[in-house]
């Protein structure tokens, strides 16, 4: 014998029973609820058709019993970001980082989207969006991807979609003639400009105190986030005789009527970690650590409180126009994506994800490898051979990027700093 009738599926009901009823008739059927029971519906107008049309409305209409609503195909885009946007405020995030995914979401996701059920937001519906993004800019198509991605991923860890309707979109590439990671002889350029800058007869004001010129430096030793590296204390660095090590315990960000203050904990969990220095930004961080006390940022400004990235970027487009670079686009994140790229040539993929505090190597390290307590050398001492000043071994920037390096290096800077430098 078989298994008898089968089971109704969540959120469906079987056959419709009609019986006349005093004054019309009364439609019934049997509802499978989303906590998994049946139960029985009714609805009673003057026609066989107006009953079971009721009863339907009554069946669509009927309010969830598990507790709350759930989500499904059925489920608007609109409710969906709403319920994400809440999801994400007890989450530990940035307060920056908040206000923007609502922004963005808000402004440039819910006009197209918005009347939209989410079984009706296909593939090609999401392709059609990037590309349109992507006419106006690879970053606002990169950010749109990202943020549509986690409300899907978000929508399927409620069973209201099967699967992601971001995945298969086409790929989206930087520009080409776009370069994110500097050249030699432009890392050179800034130097001279930056030692250049406010010298000479005739300049007024207080001479350059060096802040902007040796964070430049610290950025290329160590491939920190300019956050990051703002949020270094004296604490955070040791030296010893074999070589200086700094692990990055926070970051810097502005806070509504505080200005810019330290945040006790970086962008992601994989971002703590513990790197060896590069002897030419060890010099510099030694001259910063003079007199300083342990809890003292090693970036600060004259009161000794956090420096406003603002203002250091104002000094780097100093420093670009001084160097004939001002129409360049270089900005402080090419820092980062220079190290990336010399340690993903001149050591391996692996090294560099690590280096840059990359989540692809929390999983392993946090839950198959017992956590090291040694710190890899071999990073910093590839950085400092080949982007110190002087060196003649540079040839890893020389050459131009292949297609899978770009997508490699894309995928080394992608997740963590592809939250798109949300929160910095």
């Amino acid at each position: 014998m078989s298994g008898g009738r089968p089971r109704t599926t969540i959120g469906t009901f079987g056959s419709i029973a009609l019986v006349e009823a005093p004054g019309g008739w009364t439609a019934s059927t049997r509802v499978r609820d989303d906590d998994g029971r049946l139960r029985r519906v009714k609805a009673t107008a003057g026609s066989k058709g107006a009953a079971a049309q009721l009863l339907k409305e009554r069946i669509r209409d009927r309010p969830s019993q598990a507790g709350r609503a759930e989500l499904g195909v059925r489920t608007s885009f609109r409710e969906l970001v709403e319920r994400w946007l809440a999801w994400n405020e007890g989450r530990d995030l940035a307060p920056k980082t908040k206000a923007w995914y609502a922004e963005l979401v808000r402004s440039r996701l819910l006009p197209v989207f918005g009347q939209f059920a989410l079984g009706e937001i296909t593939t090609a519906r999401v392709e059609a969006l990037l590309q349109a993004e992507y006419a106006d800019g690879w970053q606002r198509a990169k950010k749109a991807r990202t943020l549509l991605s986690q409300l899907f991923k978000f929508a399927m860890r409620h069973d209201a979609l099967a699967r992601n309707p971001v995945d298969g979109t086409s790929p989206l590439k930087a520009p080409k003639g776009t370069p994110q990671a500097l050249t030699w002889e432009q890392v050179t350029a800034i130097r001279e400009a930056a030692a250049r800058h406010r010298t000479g007869e005739g300049v007024k004001g207080p001479k350059p105190d060096g802040v902007v010129r040796d964070f430049i430096e610290v950025l290329l030793g160590t491939a920190l986030r300019p956050g990051e590296a703002l949020a270094l204390r004296r604490c955070d660095v040791t030296d010893r005789p074999r070589g200086m090590s700094l692990r990055v315990t926070g970051t810097i960000v502005p806070r509504k009527g505080q200005g810019w203050v330290r945040q006790d904990h970086p962008k992601t969990e994989a971002s703590v970690r513990e790197i060896a220095v590069p002897e030419f930004a060890a010099a510099l961080l030694r001259e910063r650590m003079a007199g300083l006390g342990g809890e003292d940022l090693i970036f600060h400004n004259r009161d000794g409180g956090a420096y406003s990235q603002h203002n250091l970027r104002r000094t780097f487009r100093e420093y670009l126009e001084l160097a004939g670079m001002s129409d360049s686009g270089i900005s402080f994140r090419w820092y980062r994506r220079t190290a990336a790229t010399v340690l993903a040539r001149a050591v391996s993929v692996d090294a560099a994800s690590a280096f840059l505090g990359h989540t692809s190597t929390a999983i392993t390290e946090g839950y198959y490898i017992e956590p090291s307590k040694v710190v890899e050398l071999a990073p910093a001492a590839a950085l400092d051979r080949i982007l110190r000043p002087g060196a003649t071994d540079h040839a890893v920037l020389t050459m131009p990027l292949s297609d899978d390096e770009e997508e490699t290096l894309d995928g080394l800077l992608g997740e963590s700093d592809e939250r798109l430098e949300l929160a910095t």
